[in-house]
């Protein structure tokens, strides 16, 4: 009698536990959900037809972390969305390739006002030579043709770029600079008679970018910060 009691609560616990696991993966599923559209509407990602953005919020049991308002690992994915000029230039739109960002130790300091805070912020941007040579191609204007592709002596936050064609009908073959610093992108070309052209990409609060370096691929960006304001940017994003 006692070894039959015994079987039915290990079967009990065990329905138990597959009960609490279902509903903590699906409470999580949700909640990737809702904060992935916050973020989309807060600070732009994945703002054309192609784009996307995937969150995930790590760590188990979920359910015991939102009790507690508190969590350790959260991943942001981003990708196909698009930046204009700080200016509005027509034509001045920037493709994001990718945007990756990791949350370290998540603390929700405001459930109406959708706000959280995290200890540290690490990832990275990437941007490819061949939108890089679109966006200046147009805004060159007058039919001119840019290509940018890499060049050496990258350091810091200023990415070296080799770019090439013409401006207003006179030949260009020079090396400009990617300059990226807080939530700005800069680019200049020696050479050129526009003004240095700038990009604004939302990141949270506290967040900004450390360094820029020229790979075969592209240039890619990384991002650090402390004590990280979700939800809000400096420009108010």
């Amino acid at each position: 009698m006692r070894r039959r009691w015994v079987k039915v609560l290990a079967i009990t616990v065990v329905v138990l536990a597959l009960l609490f696991t279902a509903a903590d993966r699906i409470a999580v599923h949700y909640a990737d959900k809702e904060v992935a559209q916050l973020a989309k509407e807060k600070y732009g990602y994945a703002n054309t037809t192609d784009g996307y953005l995937d969150l995930s919020i790590e760590g188990f049991p979920f359910l015991t972390q939102a009790a507690g308002g508190d969590f350790d690992h959260v991943t942001l994915d981003a990708g196909r969305f698009y930046v204009d000029t700080t200016t509005n230039a027509q034509g001045g739109y920037l493709h994001i390739d990718r945007l990756d960002l990791d949350l370290r130790g998540v603390r929700v300091t405001s459930l109406a006002g959708r706000s959280a805070e995290a200890n540290l912020a690490t990832g990275t941007l990437n941007l490819s030579y061949k939108e890089l040579s679109a966006v200046l191609t147009r805004l060159a204007g007058h039919g001119d043709r840019l290509t940018v592709s890499p060049a050496p002596g990258s350091s810091g936050q200023a990415a070296h770029l080799r770019v090439s064609g013409t401006i207003e009908g006179s030949p260009v073959n020079s090396t400009g600079t990617l300059l990226a610093q807080g939530e700005e992108l800069t680019v200049n070309i020696p050479g050129a008679q526009a003004a240095d052209m700038v990009w604004r990409v939302g990141l949270p609060e506290g967040a900004g970018f450390t360094s820029a370096r020229a790979t075969r691929d592209g240039v890619e960006m990384s991002i650090t910060g402390h004590q990280v304001r979700l939800g809000s940017s400096r420009y108010g994003m």
